[in-house]
This record gives structure tokens, C-alpha cells and sequence, in this order.
């Protein structure tokens, strides 16, 4: 494994200094059966992981749906293989960031943001297996020795420096700091190359479209782009390095996923139908929970990327929250627009009502905002602001 390792990283810097068209990424290794850890760092380490499994099983943060998790280990299975996806326990966890872990016991985090980010079952493809090619590297394990390792030769360092006391002496040692997280951040980095070369490594062997990795990251970056232009922030820079970087800037690895895809998979199919299957019964869940992020440049970039398979009422529900919890005079028009969109396309949306409704009445349009909360009530009468939303309405008899 060790060995394969090193034949990665050589691989990855022979890709960066030929053309793209020239190089794709090695096949996996075979696979070699479970492994059991070694030595007493490894054993520690599987011992901190199992506790903290046993902690994640019990959390409300997992999401119990049953179909949901067999759909995503499903896609690892195509994705690495069924000999080797056996091993990982895949939990999904509530939670708007883009975002998967691995750590060393096999346990395998997948959050909710991440799965709203996606487009097809290649692209969860290409994460999955980047997060597996972590595990099957034992990255979890390297990251603690060399952590172990940087912090010792600090330690002796800054007890040397302490015996001899002069300006000399103090900025060899802050040389010698900033040289070792230095190396700390590259090793990171470096780690991360090593898991996207597996990643579509994985994806070439598959029977999905390993392009789709690459199309992962420019989707980062339009989303990126979206929150710093509304936000009035600079463009981002997505070829820069930031010293206390962890990560490879999303640039490169969009450039370096399609430059390792074998050309020979470009025309596979990427599962898009049967992803947005699985996730309909999230989507607006997931979408509830990005949209109270409060960050509106990034909310209207996913709702429209979602929007490019066609426009459902969900996702004209979703733009109209947007819209309206912003409250601009003007995005409450458009966030009326988009509510009215949603109900042409499914009159028993009751929340649309309600966010409709709740529009009208602040751009001075109350009969229509009111027909429009009652109708609401009259969908969902058992509603927790019912009462709240009663009170905005006249009572029979009384003027409007």
C-alpha cells in the first residue's frame, strides 16, 4: 500500500508537467481484504473511531431513512466496488455544508449538503470514492504520526532555544516553526491529491462518467463566485494557495479531475434520473436548511443549478423563500411571482400559500394575501403558526 502510495504521488506530479490529454489515472490496486490495524497508534486511533461511532449511532443529526442510505452505499459499491465498499458504515448527517469525512475504522459521514450540491450519481461517485481512497490509504493514520512528529521537534526546539536565550537563536526557531506547519499544510495537500487520484481512479474502473469529478469543483466555484458577487467581495482567486491551506485550490483540482479521466468513459451514463429520485423526498429539506445559511448568493446558484433539469414547485417554493425572508421591497415581488409559479404547479403546496400570502400583505395587495392564507389554513388547518396567522385575517363580517 505504502508503495502505491509513492507510484500516486509520482503520477500526480508526472500529470501536472505534460499535457492533459496525455495522462489518466492509474486503477486502483487490488484489493487486498480488510485490514485490521497495526501497532499500538493504529489500535488507539480504531479504539477513538469506534466510541466516536458509537456516539454519531445515537445522534439526532443522522438521518434514519433507510432507502436513503442503501441508495448512497449503492453508489460507493459502483463506485469502488462491492469487495471493497463492504467494510464502510455510511451515516448522513443533517447538515448544510458541502462536506464527507472518512476516518479509520470504516465509518463514513456524509452530509446533507453535500448530497444537495450534486447533480447525478458520478459526481456522488467521485466524492465517495475520494473519501475511500483517504481510508484505503490509511490517511487518517499518517495524518496523527506526522502530527506527532511535527509537534515533537517543536517541543525540543523551543527547549533548546530556551537554554540560549538570544534574538539569534529565537529566529531560527521561528524559521524552524514556520518551516515545519509549513510542511504540515503541503503534507495535507498532498494527501488530498493522493485521494482524488484514487477517487478517479475508482471512477475509470466504474461503469459511471468520470468527468463528472471535475464538474464537482466547478460547480464549487460558480457557487463560491455566486456568494462573493452578491456579498460585494472581491472575485476569489481559485488558483491560489493560502499558506494554512488544507486543500489543493478548486482550480486545480477541476483542471487536474478532467485531465485524469479516461476519455474512453466521457459518453458513460452519470445516474442523473435515479439521483434526483433518491433525494425528492429531501430536496426541500435540504433546500429549507441551505436557505436559512442567510447567504443568498449561494442559495439562488444552487436553486438555479437544480432548476436546469426543469423547474419543479419545489424549487419555485424554495427561490420564494429566498427571496422573501431576504425582504427587499422588490424581492418580496419576485418572491410573490415565485410563490404563484409554485402553486400553478402544485395547488396543494400549502406553504406556498402562506409564503404568497405572507408577500401580497406587505406590497400592499391584503384581499389577495388573505384569500391566499386562508387558503393555506384551509390545507394545512393544523399548522404550529395557525393561530399567528388567524390573527392577520379579518374577522367574517368585519372590513378588510
Amino acid at each position: 500500500m505504502k508503495r502505491y502510495g509513492a507510484a500516486i504521488v509520482s503520477a500526480w506530479a508526472a500529470t501536472m508537467a505534460i499535457p492533459a490529454a496525455a495522462q489518466i489515472a492509474p486503477l486502483p490496486p487490488p484489493y487486498v481484504g480488510a485490514y485490521q490495524p497495526q501497532g499500538v497508534d493504529e489500535i488507539g486511533i480504531w479504539r477513538e473511531d469506534d466510541e466516536a461511532e458509537r456516539k454519531l449511532a445515537a445522534s439526532t443529526l443522522v438521518i434514519q431513512d433507510e432507502k436513503l442510505t442503501f441508495y448512497v452505499r449503492r453508489v460507493l459499491c459502483d463506485t469502488v466496488g462491492t469487495d471493497r465498499c463492504k467494510s464502510v458504515r455510511i451515516y448522513i448527517l443533517r447538515e448544510p455544508t458541502f462536506n464527507a469525512t472518512m476516518v479509520a475504522n470504516g465509518t463514513m459521514r456524509v452530509y446533507s449538503g453535500l448530497l444537495l450540491r450534486l447533480r447525478n450519481e458520478a459526481e456522488l461517485g467521485a466524492i465517495l470514492g475520494h473519501e475511500f481512497g483517504h481510508y484505503e490509504q490509511r490517511h487518517s493514520v499518517n495524518d496523527f504520526k506526522a502530527r506527532r512528529a511535527a509537534t515533537d521537534i517543536l517541543m525540543w526546539g523551543a527547549l533548546l532555544a530556551s537554554m540560549a536565550p538570544s534574538y539569534d537563536v529565537r529566529r531560527s526557531y521561528g524559521n524552524l516553526e514556520l518551516s515545519i506547519y509549513g510542511g504540515f499544510f503541503r503534507y495535507n495537500r498532498d494527501q488530498e491529491r493522493e485521494a482524488d487520484l484514487l477517487g478517479i481512479g475508482y471512477l475509470n474502473k466504474s461503469a459511471l462518467r468520470p468527468h463528472a469529478a471535475s464538474d464537482v469543483w466547478r460547480n464549487v466555484m460558480g457557487e463560491i463566485e455566486a456568494s462573493a458577487r452578491v456579498k460585494g467581495l472581491k472575485k476569489p482567486n481559485f488558483n491560489a494557495i493560502a499558506f494554512t491551506a488544507s486543500h489543493p485550490p478548486e482550480a486545480e483540482r477541476a483542471a487536474m479531475m478532467a485531465a485524469l479521466a479516461d476519455p474512453a468513459g466521457r459518453s458513460r451514463e452519470d445516474g442523473a434520473d435515479r439521483y434526483r429520485e433518491a433525494m425528492a423526498a429531501w430536496l426541500p429539506i435540504f433546500l429549507e436548511d441551505q436557505v436559512k445559511l442567510n447567504d443568498f448568493g449561494a442559495s439562488e446558484y444552487l436553486i438555479q443549478s437544480l432548476a436546469e433539469s426543469g423547474w419543479t414547485a419545489t424549487l419555485w417554493f424554495a427561490r420564494g423563500e429566498l427571496y422573501r425572508l431576504r425582504g427587499h421591497p422588490r424581492d418580496l415581488v419576485n418572491a410573490a411571482e415565485f410563490y404563484q409559479s409554485a402553486v400553478q404547479l402544485d395547488p396543494a403546496l400549502a406553504n406556498a400559500h402562506r409564503g404568497l400570502g405572507l408577500s401580497l400583505l406587505k406590497t400592499a395587495r391584503p384581499s389577495e394575501g388573505q384569500a391566499s392564507l386562508r387558503k393555506y389554513l384551509e390545507l394545512k388547518p393544523e399548522a404550529s403558526d395557525a393561530g399567528m396567522i388567524r390573527l392577520m385575517l379579518p374577522k367574517e363580517g368585519a372590513p378588510n
